[in-house]
């Protein structure tokens, strides 16, 4: 598979958006993602940007993704839709506009932060998510076509437990055969084992479930083929009080492996880690610990364990 990460610091909790205790280090951030990619050709490196057109949208996370895209490193570069009256007005040119700036070095575009999911750092949480996840995967399409550019265009979900959910029909209703024609991937943001514990030794099993529901059930229901690869945009395991480093190396390992184990079947292409560094490693809350590195960039354990990784599975699955 191709590996990824999420190099910022900044990231949001249940609250809202939480601030790291200290500035992005290019350098170290440089130094880690050199020491993950080893020998591989190319590692993903995940960013966000924000649309708002009533309210100032907190700025790109990180700062300059641009500094990270050394070694044949590629851009996987997450739209939000952060608008809170709904309004669509802008929101098209953003998307297209992201496409360009992107440059040579843009891989991949996101469309939308987990529409699906009705928290405030998330889409999912604002007005009319669904028209602009479908305008924008058809005007980000659209512009890499024009520029002759292999950029991959996609959106991501996380999983539901709620019957009564009807996002995927939803969605499978509004997108008509523009939107998945223009779709190369359907992302995946999970975290088993965080927000709802998983009993001793059947962590492979929760992941399996969880990917193969994602593939049989939910993407279906949106007409979204089996051709069309599933991607883990966002996986991680937090370490803090109660958690240990040991521990966050072993759910890395089984997650990873039985992802990879599962591709593929599933068709799944890529997975990402979130997250490089800590936002805080004295914080009580557990979204602040999801790093590989302290937020000092001293290594954890699992930093190890995600190099290993790489260099043992990865590949050049998908693009």
């Amino acid at each position: 598979m191709t590996f990824g990460i999420y190099p910022g610091g900044l990231l949001g909790d249940e609250q809202g958006i939480v601030h790291p205790v200290s500035p992005d280090d290019p350098e170290r951030i440089n130094a880690a993602l050199d020491a993950l990619q080893g020998d591989a050709d190319t590692l993903s490196v995940r960013a966000y940007r924000s649309f708002a057109t009533t309210v100032t949208p907190y700025g790109p996370t990180p700062a300059d993704p641009q500094a990270c895209l050394r070694r044949g490193r590629t851009l996987d570069l997450v739209l939000q839709f952060r608008e809170p009256s709904g309004r669509l007005d802008g929101w098209p040119d953003f998307v297209r506009g992201a496409v360009r700036d992107g440059g040579p070095g843009l891989a991949s575009v996101q469309i939308c932060e987990e529409p699906n999911l009705n928290l405030p750092p998330v889409d999912g949480s604002t007005p009319n998510v669904l028209n602009a996840l479908v305008q924008g995967v058809v005007a980000a399409k659209e512009e890499a076509r024009s520029l002759g550019r292999r950029v991959a265009v996609g959106f991501n979900a996380v999983p539901s437990f709620d019957p009564a959910d009807t996002f995927w029909s939803d969605l499978g209703n509004l997108a008509g055969p523009g939107f998945v024609q223009s779709l190369d991937y359907v992302g995946l943001d999970f975290f088993p084992d965080v927000f709802r514990p998983v009993a001793p030794g059947r962590l492979a099993d929760a992941v399996t479930a969880v990917l193969t529901s994602y593939r049989r059930t939910c993407l279906p229901k949106a007409g979204i083929p089996d051709t069309i690869p599933v991607r883990i945009c966002e996986n991680g395991w937090p370490t803090g009080p109660g958690r240990t480093e040991q521990h966050q190396a072993a759910a890395l390992d089984t997650v990873i492996r039985t992802t990879a184990a599962l591709a593929a079947e599933l068709n799944i292409e890529g997975y990402s880690l979130f997250a490089l560094r800590d936002a805080d490693s004295h914080a009580e809350g557990i979204f602040s610990h999801f790093g590989l590195l302290h937020d000092d960039y001293t290594p954890k354990q699992a930093f190890e364990t995600y190099r290993r990784l790489i260099a043992e599975l990865g590949g050049e699955v998908g693009g």
